[in-house]
């Protein structure tokens, strides 16, 4: 391991830490390491072994993503797999899956990658993409941007600036957590678009217990909520970021119009 490696996985470290808003002495007891010892290895002057690389990252609950990336930095090969979605190793998932979002219709699912693309989803994901100006569904088609975009998913829906700022709120928290990169810029993308069209993306929502996604639709006004799953104990960086976002309707008008529609 070279000074300069030493150096560069020390930066991450560092980078890490801070993110979870722990100091040395913090991070350094929940891992039952000396604070000095962790400075030595932010400034370089000592060097982790492979098993202090993944004891840290476990601690910082730092995404696969983020721990291969420091066991690089520390002159170590990486210990998740990260397989293309389409790949041939992936298949059985792939395959498990789309059974899980078939047997969400006649209600919308889509599966997302960690920047939001979209991977996968069923049939009833036309009930939104219908409504979208088609140049944003050429690949890679991205869930946010479709969602804010002025030509998007945005002119259909009631209350947009609690629903806008909803969505920007969760890119936030996903940035600062995530070692996935382009989110900060996705971010800016569509706060920007928020800005187009006049909404504040600092909004807050009002009291609820759970906020709608209330469609102006051409055939009746709908109402959704959706709730996103992950994986458990995925292994591979792809699986890691994937999430499932499945919707349901809230209210018996919703559910009648999508059973009459997807069934």
């Amino acid at each position: 391991m070279t000074a300069a490696t030493a150096t560069a996985f020390g930066s991450l470290l560092r980078d890490w830490r801070r993110r979870r808003r722990l100091t040395q002495l913090e991070l350094g007891l929940a891992a039952e390491v000396s604070a000095r010892h962790l400075s030595f290895l932010e400034t370089g002057r000592s060097q982790p072994s492979r098993e202090m690389v993944l004891h840290l990252s476990e601690e910082l609950d730092v995404p696969l993503r983020g721990r291969n990336e420091l066991m690089t930095a520390a002159g170590f090969a990486p210990a998740y797999t990260h397989h293309g979605f389409d790949d041939t190793e992936m298949a059985e998932v792939r395959g498990s899956l789309k059974r899980i979002l078939d047997g969400h219709e006649p209600y919308p699912a889509l599966l997302v990658d960690g920047m939001w693309n979209l991977l996968a989803g069923n049939r009833a994901v036309a009930l939104l993409t219908d409504l979208v100006d088609k140049v944003l569904l050429e690949p890679p088609v991205n869930v946010l941007r479709v969602s804010l975009h002025p030509r998007g998913l945005a002119p259909h829906v009631a209350d947009l600036e609690e629903y806008a700022a909803h969505l920007v709120s969760r890119l936030r928290r996903q940035a600062e957590r995530s070692a996935t990169t382009g989110l900060r810029g996705l971010l800016a993308e569509v706060v920007g678009y928020c800005r187009e069209q006049g909404l504040d993306p600092g909004a807050q929502p009002r009291d609820r217990i759970v906020l709608p996604l209330r469609l102006r639709h051409p055939d009746q006004e709908l109402t959704l909520f959706s709730t996103v799953s992950v994986l458990g104990a995925p292994l591979d960086v792809t699986l890691d970021e994937a999430a499932i976002e499945s919707f349901f309707p809230a209210d018996d008008a919703t559910s009648s119009y999508l059973r009459s529609r997807f069934a």
